[in-house]
């Protein structure tokens, strides 16, 4: 029931809808697609880093298994489902994907070629050494802060304290919604040189980072061919990288030479490395290139080594061309710097995204001496008490003994109070009076033992507050000094580059587009044949002559065509599939040929080929359809002539069908046939011609669960007869009527 107070709140249902996917898609692109720019991972990396941090499976201790690591995550960080975890892991592990690996894999974690990582239960993992050195170090000294995790039981960090540009360093990719973030990975001494040179200079520019950041470094190596518009890319931050695969040439055996690429272009890593073998073949079976004799997949833990064995005569910078651009062996790399900055994704240029990394830097660094100068300053603090309590140790001990309990001695030690404390001497009591240790005092002279009287503890104890001392002088010249807090960060950088730091992999120049001479095709006539199954080949002149009776009985289409035509399918459910005369075996007569599934997107299963043309031979032509409701139009032949492999030849209504399609250029009479037995026979040019995008007009009333079964075209002197219900019908003595009529019932 509801109470008097409630209201009804009226509100526009596509506000609603409007708010809701707005919350649902920065919800996306905030805490799941989208790394943050301060540390460069997003939320699943992250909680994956931090739990095994916080679990201990650190760089130097035994491995544990990774289905622990991922179930840990999920119940304290992320409870998003195992397989995103996992999969997270996998990758941070893989080093043909970052140019860095996080994770220390033990296991198979799946290879370049794009098989998968073993199950979690099977695979074991730990932390590498750089990302508990530089990832994760001083998290114990609030460095970055921690926020409630989704149930409000454990606390995790907001984001972690990585001392280099992991954006950079790592590259990024990820899809969230409406927008998407693809970042290359780059060489970790280039970076570190490029954020020092701007702490040096804040107004670099962008081709002044670039003298030290030069571009992509890959870990699958390759060649960048389009340097010149790097910069473009990095001041935009979006852009396209053209990227070649690394070929050298091997003499072999007999004086032939073999092309072997030792190194991929990033984007063919996983399946695409199939795919280039797959194209290699098509290319070495579509006779684009005779050159190659054999391709074989040598890649090993050691490295890419893929095979093709060449002829003796090859031109090989042709061939490597073709390679380049019919294959995967050149390829494009979209940029697109997209990431989370200020709490909101932005579009970021290369400075921009060293501007936030180093703003960061500065912001954990003062975080971290400002914790690290008050620990000290509290050392100060225990330390100078402890030395003015070893001068007055006597009076101390004197109040120790004197005093009822630790509370009455500590309020003596810090306030001087010494009533119901009971002294030895009036010049005790008044000395006793004079006392004013800090509260951090008094307790660290409570809690001190005895053996710290000793002489050589007391020199000890000297010497650690000298070094205190120190320190706290070092950690404000920090905190107030920008050039030393800047050369701080700066050293650290160093040390990284020095232990971590690797050669380039992936070269850069600016290369001339792949251009190459195609051999050109022998034009010749062959013959194409269609047998009932929809198996399809061709055959030469000469082959067809010599066969020519078993080759008009045997097959349901047969006509010559050039060998540069190409094979036009019309089927009932109105597509058009084109298939090229090249494509199909040419080949003995007795040979089976192929499937005409396996050359084009015709699908036996679910479509019937009603008519089939050459190419050239229907764009001087015209077509009449007829659908099985009755609609017929006529289509010229042009329309056809496109370059797509599958178009739609006509347009159907919902549950209507093409029954038939013919030429009809040299007819004169249409006649339709419905399943009651209703024949219509009227003038061919009733019918309009239209596009092929077109339903038609109708053709014949049907009555109610009739349907079109057959159309006809007639010439207009030759009679042609039919076989109906056991009778004989001739079609050119059915009555003469007009289009959309019911037409008449045959008695037969």
């Amino acid at each position: 029931m509801q109470e008097k107070n409630d209201q009804i709140i009226r509100t526009d249902y596509a506000e609603i809808m409007q708010k809701s996917y707005i919350d649902y898609a920065m919800s996306v692109i905030i805490a799941r697609a989208l790394p943050d720019v301060r540390d460069g991972l997003k939320p699943v990396q992250r909680r994956t880093l931090y739990d095994m941090y916080e679990l201990g499976i650190r760089y130097d201790r035994p491995y544990r298994k990774c289905a622990r690591i991922v179930g840990d995550t999920m119940g304290k960080y992320h409870p998003h489902g195992d397989s995103s975890i996992y999969e997270a892991l996998v990758v941070m592990a893989q080093e043909f994907k970052k140019g860095q690996t996080l994770v220390d894999g033990h296991g198979n974690f799946g290879s370049i070629e794009g098989d998968g990582a073993a199950a979690m239960r099977y695979t074991e993992a730990r932390l590498q050494k750089l990302t508990q050195e530089v990832y994760l170090a001083d998290l114990d000294k609030n460095v970055v802060d921690f926020i409630p995790n989704f149930d409000e039981t454990e606390k995790e960090p907001e984001v972690l304290p990585v001392k280099i540009p992991n954006l950079l360093v790592n590259g990024a990719d990820g899809i969230a919604v409406g927008m998407a973030t693809s970042i290359p990975p780059h060489n970790l001494g280039e970076v570190i040189d490029g954020v020092k040179a701007y702490m040096k200079n804040n107004d670099i520019t962008t081709k002044g980072l670039m003298r030290y950041i030069k571009g992509p470094d890959f870990p699958t190596g390759g060649i960048v061919v389009n340097q010149d518009e790097l910069r473009k890319i990095y001041e935009t931050g979006s852009g396209k990288i053209r990227l070649r695969g690394k070929v050298e040439i091997e003499k072999a055996k007999g004086g032939r030479l073999h092309l072997v690429i030792t190194e991929i272009p990033y984007t063919m890593i996983g399946a695409n490395i199939g795919k280039f073998l797959n194209d290699v073949a098509t290319l070495v079976e579509s006779k684009k290139t005779t050159d190659i004799l054999d391709i074989s997949n040598q890649s090993s833990k050691e490295g890419i080594r893929i095979v093709l064995e060449l002829r003796r005569d090859t031109d090989v910078d042709n061939l490597v061309n073709m390679l380049y651009k019919k294959t995967r062996l050149e390829d494009t790399f979209g940029v697109n710097m997209l990431a989370v900055a200020d709490g909101r994704p932005e579009t970021l240029s290369l400075k921009q995204v060293v501007e936030h990394h180093v703003e960061f830097q500065f912001e954990i660094a003062n975080r971290k001496y400002r914790t690290l100068l008050d620990k000290e300053l509290e050392k100060k603090e225990v330390q100078e008490g402890l030395m003015k309590a070893v001068d007055v140790i006597d009076l101390i001990i004197e109040i120790l003994r004197g005093s009822k309990n630790q509370q009455q001695v500590k309020k003596c030690l810090t306030t001087g109070e010494t009533e119901g404390i009971r002294f030895k001497s009036k010049a005790s009591q008044k000395a006793a009076a004079q006392l004013r240790f800090t509260e951090r005092q008094a307790t660290a002279i409570l809690e001190m033992r005895l053996y710290r009287l000793i002489g050589l503890e007391m020199e000890a104890l000297l010497k650690e507050h000298e070094a205190t001392l120190e320190h706290i002088a070092k950690y404000e010249d920090l905190l107030n000094n920008y050039d030393s807090m800047a050369q701080a960060i700066m050293n650290e950088l160093d040390a990284v580059k020095k232990e971590f730091g690797r050669k380039r992999r992936t070269a850069l120049e600016n290369a001339q587009e792949a251009v190459f001479e195609e051999k050109k095709i022998e034009e010749m006539e062959v013959w194409f044949l269609m047998d009932r199954f929809g198996y399809v080949k061709t055959i030469d002149r000469q082959t067809y002559e010599r066969n020519k009776e078993n080759a008009c009985s045997e097959s349901k289409y047969l006509f010559s065509c050039m060998n540069t035509d190409r094979i036009c399918i019309f089927t009932d459910a109105g597509r058009m599939h084109a298939v090229k005369v090249l494509d199909i075996p040419l080949v003995k007569f007795r040979d089976k040929g192929v499937p005409v599934d396996n050359l084009s997107n015709y699908n036996s299963q679910e479509e019937q080929i009603l008519y089939v043309a050459g190419m050239e031979e229907l764009k001087h032509s015209q077509l009449l359809f007829a659908t099985q409701k009755a609609m017929l139009k006529q289509v010229s032949g042009q329309e056809f002539d496109v370059t797509k492999r599958t178009i739609m030849a006509t347009k159907l209504t919902e549950g209507d069908k093409v029954i038939f399609v013919a030429p009809s250029d040299a007819m004169e009479y249409v006649v339709l046939q419905s399943t009651q037995g209703y024949f219509l026979r009227f003038l061919k040019q009733e019918v309009p011609e239209k596009k092929k995008g077109a339903i038609g007009v109708r053709g014949m009333r049907l009555g109610e669960q009739d349907q079109l079964e057959h159309a006809y075209l007639l010439e207009g002197h030759t009679e042609y007869t039919i076989e109906y219900k056991e009778k004989k019908l001739t079609l050119n003595r059915l009555r003469l009527a007009k289009r959309d009529t019911k037409g008449t019932k045959s008695r037969a």
